[in-house]
C-alpha cells in the first residue's frame, strides 16, 4: 500500500512552470495533453476567469468541490454545467449562477425565490422537513423534466442530509410570475414560493433544457450547521482537475 502511494505521488507531482500538476501518461494518452492542477489552483483560476463580481470565491471554492466529489462518483450524467444559488445575497440580486465548465464561462445570471418561510427579501431560515415551505441547502443533481402544476418543471434530488427529501417535497425548479425586476419594484421585493428555487419565465425552458438530465446544482448559505455536518464540504480528498474539468484525486 505503501508503494503504491508513492507511486501515485510520483505521477502527480511533476510540476511545469505554472505549478501545475502534470501526471506522466503513455504517449498515446489523450490525457497527456492537459496538465493536471490542484483543486485550489483549478478554482482560482476559473475563478479569475469568469470575471463575475457578484460570485464569492470562498462559495465558488465549495460548489467547485462539490462538483468534483459528485463528478468522481460519476453521479454527473451532465458535466457541462455547474449552477450555484448564493442564498446569502438578497433576492433582489441575480444570485444564480450558471458556468459552462467546457468553455468555462459564465451563460447565465438569474433572479430566484426562496421558500416563504426561509426569509423575506433575506435568506436565513432553511429545511429539509415536509411541508416547511422552507428552501433546503447543499448539493443537489438535477433530474428530469416533466409538468406540472408549474407547468415544465425540473426535478432535483438532494445529495446530503440536507436535502435529500428533495423529491419526496416536490422542491423542484419552475418558473413563476414573480420572479421578475416588475414583481421586485411593485412589491419591494421578489416574490417567495414554498421551498422551490423557481426562476423567472423568460429564458425559461433555455435554461432547464441546459441544466436537466444530471447535473451540479448547489444551493449556499453560510449556514454553521449546514458546512459543519456536510460530508462533501468536509471531503478530505485532494482532487485534483485539468482544464477540461475532468477530475482526479491523490490518496
Amino acid at each position: 500500500m505503501i508503494l503504491m502511494k508513492v507511486f501515485i505521488l510520483s505521477i502527480l507531482v511533476t510540476f511545469n512552470a505554472t505549478n501545475s500538476i502534470t501526471p506522466t501518461y503513455g504517449s498515446n494518452s489523450k490525457e497527456a495533453e492537459e496538465a493536471f492542477v490542484s483543486l485550489n489552483q483549478y478554482t482560482l483560476a476559473l475563478f479569475n476567469e469568469i470575471n463575475e463580481p457578484h460570485l464569492s470565491l470562498e462559495v465558488f471554492e465549495l460548489a467547485i468541490k462539490g462538483y468534483s466529489e459528485l463528478s468522481l462518483k460519476n453521479k454527473l450524467k451532465n458535466k457541462k454545467f455547474l449552477t450555484i444559488v448564493d442564498m446569502s445575497l438578497s433576492a433582489n440580486t441575480e444570485r444564480m449562477f450558471i458556468i459552462d465548465m467546457e468553455k468555462r464561462i459564465l451563460v447565465e445570471r438569474k433572479l430566484v425565490a426562496h421558500g416563504i418561510k426561509t426569509g423575506n427579501e433575506f435568506a436565513s431560515n432553511f429545511s429539509n422537513e415536509q411541508s416547511s415551505h422552507k428552501s433546503c441547502l447543499g448539493f443537489f443533481i438535477t433530474g428530469e423534466l416533466y409538468n406540472g402544476r408549474h407547468d415544465l418543471s425540473m426535478k432535483l434530488d438532494g445529495q446530503e442530509y440536507s436535502n435529500d427529501n428533495a423529491r419526496s417535497r416536490g422542491v423542484v425548479v419552475h418558473s413563476a410570475d414573480y420572479v421578475s425586476c416588475e414583481y421586485i419594484e411593485s412589491n419591494g421585493r421578489l416574490g417567495r414560493s414554498f421551498g422551490c428555487p423557481a426562476i423567472a419565465k423568460e429564458g425559461y425552458q433555455e435554461t432547464v433544457n441546459r441544466l436537466q438530465g444530471g447535473s451540479c446544482y448547489f444551493i449556499y448559505y453560510p449556514s454553521r450547521s449546514y458546512l459543519s455536518r456536510s460530508r462533501i464540504a468536509n471531503s478530505r480528498k485532494e482532487f485534483v482537475l485539468n482544464q477540461s474539468g475532468n477530475v482526479s484525486f491523490i490518496e
